[in-house]
């Protein structure tokens, strides 16, 4: 019997122990046993995933948290990594080799630019950006050794929107892997694979927690595509933890009822600042003024935590904006249940120079706010007394 996303995050259970417990039980252990030797052997018998060994191959709880993200994700397999990083550079690393190209949404995480221009390099593997905001010239860039299109949708922190299922299709007439981080999304919103993915990762440690507790990653797909990323976590051993997949399992229980209630806050908040005298543009993808709102309706299912704003006074405003904040963290995480806001041009893209944060639309002054669950009127009277602190004089 089929139930609805919603029911899966919560039914989705790891077989009960003879305890008969309710909720699954942490299975905090570096190892498993054998009745016999010849069981054990059964068990190294297979390069692939299967009966427990140890819990850098697989662990009960880990297998139950990517039960579930396979599910919400429409996917046929996965697998968990400690952080979300590790989910990006273990799909490069198992699908790239030396003479291959890589091509890229220039607007990316801070980090995984980081690794695709200092670290990819070194074992001769090559990239090209294309523009995520004007993305047509992104079959241009495809070169007889292009095997992958990486991309983040939307992205961080510009919130540009490409069209999944126009990627989908370069890549399926090309024969080159999409791979779509949808961190800021998550399948609660928006599911990739349907629209033509063939791998989704995750930051788990952002929505997927939703608390600012505990790190980890996740990558999504087809059973053949998964095993041998499968092969390359065990054998590396960038293994997500069992007490980080109890947490983060149950955290999806709670994830679409969490990511409606950001996206009204979110929604709500980016219609307060869309005309405020203090700022020069917002962006937040279900606002009618957002570049791509055709293509954001037509993917998502509403437009997500994340609002970003650029204010008029440039860095300085910034900083004082920042400083003026009463509630709401300061910190460089997002997807809590607490707002959070940081300034990307010195933080999470410092690593970028100033050309290419201004490329990806990262301009002196802007904000990024990921609005939590608190009361919207506490959020937007620190908002507003904040913007008054900064305002030029």
């Amino acid at each position: 019997m089929s139930y609805h996303p919603e029911t899966e995050a919560i039914r989705l259970q790891t077989t009960r122990t003879n305890e008969k417990e309710h909720s699954t039980p942490l299975f905090l252990t570096s190892s498993f046993v054998y009745e016999t030797a010849e069981e054990m052997a059964d068990a190294f018998s297979d390069n692939g995933p299967g009966v427990n060994i140890y819990s850098r191959f697989s662990n009960p709880g880990v297998d139950e948290f990517i039960a579930k993200m396979v599910a919400l994700e429409k996917a046929e397999n996965g697998i968990a990594t400690g952080t979300g990083m590790a989910a990006v550079f273990a799909t490069f690393m198992t699908f790239l080799k030396s003479g291959d190209h890589l091509i890229s949404a220039s607007a990316i995480f801070g980090s995984t630019h980081t690794l695709l221009t200092k670290y990819l390099p070194k074992w001769g593997i090559h990239h090209s950006y294309f523009d995520a905001a004007n993305p047509g010239n992104l079959e241009k860039l495809v070169q007889p050794n292009t095997k992958m299109i990486f991309l983040e949708t939307p992205s961080n922190p510009g919130l540009d929107i490409i069209d999944l299922e126009w990627v989908g299709r370069i890549c399926n007439e090309k024969n080159i892997l999409l791979v779509v981080d949808n961190c800021f999304a998550t399948p609660a919103v928006q599911q990739p694979i349907p629209l033509g993915a063939h791998l989704v990762l995750h930051s788990a440690t952002k929505f997927i927690d939703g608390q600012g507790r505990v790190l980890g990653g996740v990558v999504v797909g087809s059973k053949e595509l998964i095993h041998e990323l499968y092969l390359f976590v065990r054998n590396t051993g960038p293994s997500l933890s069992p007490f980080n997949a109890w947490v983060l399992s149950k955290s999806l229980e709670t994830l679409h009822i969490r990511m409606d209630k950001h996206a009204q806050n979110a929604f709500t908040l980016a219609k307060k600042l869309e005309n405020h005298t203090d700022i020069n543009f917002v962006r937040y993808p279900f606002l009618k003024s957002h570049p791509q709102y055709d293509i954001a309706i037509k993917q998502m299912s509403n437009g997500g935590g994340i609002v970003t704003f650029d204010l008029k006074g440039g860095i300085e405003a910034g900083r004082k904006f920042l400083n003026a904040l009463k509630m709401i963290s300061l910190t460089n995480n997002l997807g809590d249940t607490r707002t959070i806001a940081s300034h990307p041009a010195s933080t999470t893209h410092s690593k970028l120079n100033e050309e290419e944060r201004q490329s990806v639309g990262i301009t002196p002054g802007l904000i990024r706010i990921s609005v939590g669950l608190e009361y919207f009127d506490d959020i937007w009277a620190d908002i507003e007394q904040a913007l008054q602190a900064s305002a030029s004089k």
